[in-house]
């Protein structure tokens, strides 16, 4: 593509100041040559200048010369049938090794060519092995992403549905793991290109924007420079000030994340102050703060407290000339030599220097994190854990004494917990946020200074593992969690995991269904051998009301429509579908109240339209004239539907009041309350308005919650 040309081998090999070393990079560009001799891309070009990109890119990170040779061979595996023994034999076992790593990974790359059942299934394999390499040799990344980064780069070629499924995959783990690795300029355009394809109209109306006073905002950087500039050198500070380039995607996430116009997004004017010392940047940020005004709440200081990918710099934001915002990022010639190559730089040249024992810390940490998730009981479970623990969105947290503690955002006390140390997560009985108690849900944010309060014999609590209640965010957490259930008595873990099946059932009204059909639907024969798991916590509510609710629209899906009587002129419901009917008049039987994911069936009334029943109510299963019954299916625009829930509790002040918070906080109306009392126990019986039985279960999780609440199940 003529927009990114791929370099030369004579332009790589420059990049390499070992002379001697230069060779290896040569014979593997040769040999990448001739194996892939006729082969070309989509694009038309010859495949080898894709390889020169993959080797471009790293040699513009420094990259020592296994790693380059790696990048030109990293296809010839996969697509040229040369064996990893041979390209041990002719380029050592380290290369051999990057080789292997990468060709693990091109799994990835025929998924297009797939249908969609067979990709979902085999997409997440190929991220375990993706995962599982990285761990073996970080370097394996490093090619991966230059692989992935050229391939966005020429993704033109591609048609659309390929262009914006490797889109949202770049955009989910790709870009995400450049973050990770401190690779911000690779990071930057990823998301950029990934944002392209899969929103283009918001993409290019940003990119006009900039564009449109894009020579006016460059002289008014210069200005900021210039102004900048000279007071420094008054003070006497050495420093090299720069303009910051903007990225279209964080833009954009700024504005979403604030709700916020593009005019008011305050790193659109910025620049960067690279200046000697520590100390010099925190004098930089003085005379900053004198010049312009600061703005509150927008200052970050990264070096006392550095992200878990290395990076370190001073952010802060100030209004300027004219009321304009603009932002300064203020570090050291070394932090932005980590900032721009991140983890990378643990292989750049050194001259004959030691490596840096924090590089190495971290490389083993990220190793850590991956291999601790590959016990792992299937690929989904196990990619989901590391984009959970490594990709998303993270949060810094302090222990008692200092210790910085990085978390995914969402994160809760008990995952803290079990992050220092899993006798800590076992035995944790309470916890206290910045010297307040709060209770084990809560969701920390950054700069809290958590304590966990231990008992010398607790033991975890299943409930942890219930998502609906939002104890646990991180796989870490769950594992351990898990591990310490499988320890328990099989028998012991029959019984828990009866009582919990038993519950949801009743919970979601749902008694009448078998045991052994529900293990069935999970693939087990023997109903002890299910329960275990549900008891060891493998297999949590969630996902049984999920299971059960899919397996019943399949069964209604294939049953045979039941021809129905001729259509009564009535009002017509938008919220149902009558199978094979014309416009009918459709109400909620009062007997069961039935809502979306739930089998139906219709009753033809005389002179009132159709009555919904669920297909296990009572009423229906005794009905006198089946050939009254109808084939129903939930309409596409149904709403909301009144479920009635009741609440057996112990009486107190307050409770209706924090059983109606619990409700109100899940976005759910109250239509009703009545309330019986018996002595010191009362029994409430709310009608709510639910979207659907996965929302069901979630809110009669969170009103078991309650303190004093004995049951909360759905009537009906």
């Amino acid at each position: 593509m003529a927009e990114y040309p791929s370099p030369s081998i004579e332009a790589i090999l420059t990049k390499v100041p070992d002379e001697q070393r230069r060779d290896l990079v040569r014979r593997a560009y040769e040999f990448a040559a001739a194996a892939h001799e006729g082969q070309r891309r989509l694009s038309g070009e010859p495949y080898i200048r894709h390889c020169l990109a993959v080797a471009g890119l790293l040699a513009d990170l420094r990259m020592d010369v296994e790693t380059l040779a790696a990048g030109l061979l990293h296809d010839v595996a996969e697509d040229c049938g040369v064996s990893i023994k041979e390209l041990e034999q002719r380029f050592g076992p380290t290369v051999a090794r990057l080789v292997d790593g990468v060709t693990k990974l091109q799994v990835i790359n025929r998924l297009g060519r797939m249908g969609a059942a067979e990709r979902d299934e085999r997409e997440l394999e190929s991220l375990r092995k993706t995962f599982l390499a990285m761990a073996k040799d970080a370097r394996v990344m490093l090619i991966k992403l230059a692989d992935r980064l050229h391939n966005m780069r020429t993704l033109g070629a591609l048609p659309p549905d390929r262009q914006r499924r490797l889109a949202k995959e770049t955009l989910e783990i790709h870009a995400p793991l450049a973050n990770r690795l401190g690779i911000w300029r690779w990071k930057g355009e990823l998301e950029d290109l990934a944002f392209r394809y899969l929103q283009p109209d918001l993409y290019y109306m940003i990119a006009r924007q900039l564009a449109a006073r894009k020579e006016e905002r460059e002289k008014e950087i210069e200005q900021y420079i210039a102004i900048l500039d000279h007071q420094l050198r008054l003070e006497g500070i050495r420093a090299k000030i720069t303009g910051r380039p903007k990225h279209i995607y964080s833009i954009y996430r700024k504005m979403q994340r604030k709700q916020i116009p593009l005019e008011r997004v305050y790193d659109i004017r910025a620049v960067r102050v690279i200046v000697d010392t520590i100390p010099d940047c925190y004098h930089v940020l003085g005379i900053v703060h004198n010049l312009w005004t600061p703005i509150p709440g927008e200052f970050d200081d990264y070096i006392a407290t550095p992200k878990e990918n290395m990076y370190q710099s001073l952010h802060t934001a100030v209004v300027g000339m004219d009321g304009k915002t603009l932002e300064v990022q203020i570090r050291t010639h070394y932090m932005h030599r980590i900032a721009e190559y991140g983890i990378a730089a643990h292989w750049r040249y050194k001259e004959g220097t030691k490596r840096d024992r924090q590089f190495e810390e971290k490389i083993a940490a990220l190793r850590a994190q991956i291999e601790a998730r590959s016990d792992a009981d299937d690929a989904g479970e196990f990619v989901e854990a590391v984009r959970t623990d490594l990709f998303e969105d993270r949060v810094y947290v302090f222990t008692p004494k200092g210790k910085i503690i990085d978390l995914p955002a969402g994160a809760t006390p008990i995952d803290f917990a079990y992050y220092v140390h899993t006798e800590i997560g076992h035995r944790c009985r309470g916890a206290k946020v910045n010297g307040r108690w709060v209770p084990l849900d809560y969701v920390l944010r950054t700069g809290d200074q958590v304590e966990i309060i231990t008992a010398k014999r607790a033991a975890p609590s299943r409930d942890w593992l219930n998502p609906d209640l939002g104890y646990v965010r991180t796989a870490r957490a769950r594992s351990k969690i898990r591990q310490w259930f499988r320890r328990q008595d099989r028998e012991q873990n029959i019984a828990a995991g009866r009582a919990i099946l038993e519950r949801e059932l009743r919970r979601l009204g749902l008694t009448g269904m078998a045991h052994e059909k529900v293990a069935a639907l999970f693939g087990y024969e023997k109903v002890d051998d299910f329960l275990a798991r549900i008891g060891f916590g493998d297999i949590n509510s969630r996902q049984i009301a999920a299971r059960v609710v899919e397996a019943r629209r399949k069964e209604e899906a294939t049953r045979p429509e039941i021809p129905p009587p001729a259509p009564i002129p009535a009002q017509v419901s938008t919220d149902m579908q009558v199978l094979g009917t014309g416009g009918l008049l459709t109400r909620l039987a009062r007997c069961c109240n039935p809502i979306p994911g739930e089998e139906i069936v219709g009753y033809v009334t005389r002179g009132r339209g159709i009555t919904i029943h669920r297909r296990d109510c009572p009423n229906v299963l005794n009905v006198r004239d089946p050939e009254r019954l109808i084939e129903v299916s939930w309409g596409a625009q149904a709403k909301t539907f009144p479920v009635v829930v009741s609440v057996f509790a112990f009486d107190r002040a307050g409770l209706l009041h924090d059983i109606s918070g619990v409700v109100t906080r899940e976005g759910i109306n109250i239509e009703g309350i009545s309330i019986t009392r018996d002595q010191n126990m009362v029994t409430l019986y709310i009608t709510m308005a639910v979207t659907d039985i996965g929302q069901l279960g979630r809110i009669l999780a969170r009103i078991n919650k309650v303190p004093n609440v004995i049951e909360a199940q759905r009537q009906g």
